[in-house]
């Protein structure tokens, strides 16, 4: 009788222990991506030009693997320059497409995702206009 007790008690606790690679919840990548220039760009009518959703689609953020080797998302930016993107737990970069000497420029910006939480990274470009 006692024997069943202990067994019964220990198969309670048995699922406690029994955790699968597909069980971890994921956590969140939110921020916001700011484009910069050193001056802004004047239109022919004299106004200076506004960031629009069109400017933001142009500049989709990418997460990679900690080494940078391996694409694992990639984010567009709302019409403000918003985004959130579930990921699971783990060490990434957030980088931006078209980042290369002579074109946009930015600092890939590294971070940690923790199952059910959600972090902050925000992004500056520099797209070269002048």
């Amino acid at each position: 009788m006692t024997l069943k007790r202990l067994l019964i008690a220990g198969c309670a606790f048995l699922p406690l222990f029994t955790i699968r690679a597909g069980d971890i919840a994921p956590g969140f990548l939110e921020g916001h991506l700011k484009i910069i220039s050193l001056k802004e760009v004047e239109l022919a009518g004299g106004n200076p030009s506004k960031y629009t959703a069109e400017n933001y689609s142009e500049y989709p953020l990418i997460v990679r693997s900690k080494d940078r080797q391996k694409e694992i998302a990639r984010v567009a930016p709302d019409r403000d320059g918003n985004c959130r993107v579930s990921l699971p737990p783990g060490e990434y970069v957030l980088d931006v497409q078209g980042r290369r000497p002579g074109g946009v420029r930015a600092t890939p910006q590294p971070f940690a995702v923790v199952s059910g939480q959600t972090i902050r990274v925000d992004m500056s470009i520099d797209t070269g206009v002048r």
